[in-house]
């Protein structure tokens, strides 16, 4: 039962967040397709003109790192048979990031930075962790090769973002580097409730 639902939060976390940004970025004050393409996600979570439903994409913000913290502490954990320790630090600094980011939005030279800080600790700290997952359990089946893939994609989009800041595709960068997590969510919902 535990399994079950901790593969339901990991599910619906996934598909909040990816319907939440898809509405957030309809109404945004650009094309649909010029937001996906020129615009952070993080400006979509800035109380502005631009971005009329900010609030529902700091939302997803944080209902994704509150499952992150849930799912994994109450069952995911389970899973983890070495790396234990890595595993925890990696699962509360990408949690607390993305929590972070959806409580203390850009675009604010006072809060910027706590923002910025946050946004580091959920990409980066979540792309490590996916990869130290594929390598912290029992097997290496296709779940633990595709986490494995997932993590690689989104660390060398989060590095290929660091150094192209002024870039006009930077947030493309940006979602590559955070999509993996998102994928992760939902193919580990599948992966806990068939398994």
């Amino acid at each position: 039962m535990k399994r079950k639902v901790a593969g339901i939060t990991f599910l619906i976390g996934s598909l909040y967040y990816i319907i939440a940004e898809a509405i957030s970025a309809t109404f945004f004050n650009a094309s649909i397709t010029n937001t996906y393409l020129f615009h952070t996600i993080s400006e979509l979570g800035i109380p502005n003109f631009n971005s009329p439903l900010f609030w529902l994409m700091n939302s997803a913000f944080i209902l994704i790192g509150l499952v992150m913290l849930f799912g994994s502490f109450y069952k995911f954990k389970d899973y983890i048979v070495k790396n234990n320790i890595p595993y925890y630090i990696f699962t509360v600094i990408t949690a607390l990031g993305v929590i972070i980011v959806g409580l203390i939005h850009g675009g604010n030279p006072l809060t910027s930075g706590y923002h910025t800080m946050g946004a580091v600790m959920a990409i980066l700290g979540g792309n490590i962790l996916l990869i130290l997952i594929s390598r912290s359990m029992d097997e290496f089946s296709n779940y633990q090769k595709t986490t494995l893939v997932l993590g690689v994609i989104g660390l060398l989009a989060f590095w290929m973002m660091f150094f192209s800041m002024g870039n006009a595709y930077m947030p493309t960068l940006e979602r590559l580097s955070v999509y993996p997590m998102i994928i992760w969510s939902f193919v580990t919902g599948v992966y806990l409730i068939r398994n």
